[in-house]
């Protein structure tokens, strides 16, 4: 877990793998994290954001909007397989 600027809230949870992302190449920004909340494994944090107070971040999520009190913010695709990529890549690649 990487927490940049971030301000955390009393009775938290950060799984594994988290990181609060604050720097956007310019700028240092913050990331605001409400008492009660938990944050799942994997996610990524892209500050500014706030996470409310009593809310879930869902594992593997990238976090890019501020999640209301109590509430659920759930960011990341649905697997999909390509079938048959090995044969399609370049000797170079194997």
């Amino acid at each position: 877990t990487y927490v940049g600027d971030a301000d955390l809230g009393e009775n938290i949870n950060v799984g594994c793998g988290t990181v609060f992302v604050n720097y956007d190449g310019q700028k240092k920004h913050r990331a605001t994290i409400g008492d009660n909340s938990f944050i799942g494994c994997n996610v990524n944090v892209i500050a500014p954001v706030t996470v409310g107070k009593n809310a879930f971040l869902a594992a593997g999520s990238t976090i890019t909007k501020n999640v209301p009190d109590e509430a659920m913010g759930i960011a990341r695709c649905r697997q999909e397989n390509k079938d048959g990529y090995w044969g399609k890549l370049p000797p170079s690649k194997k």
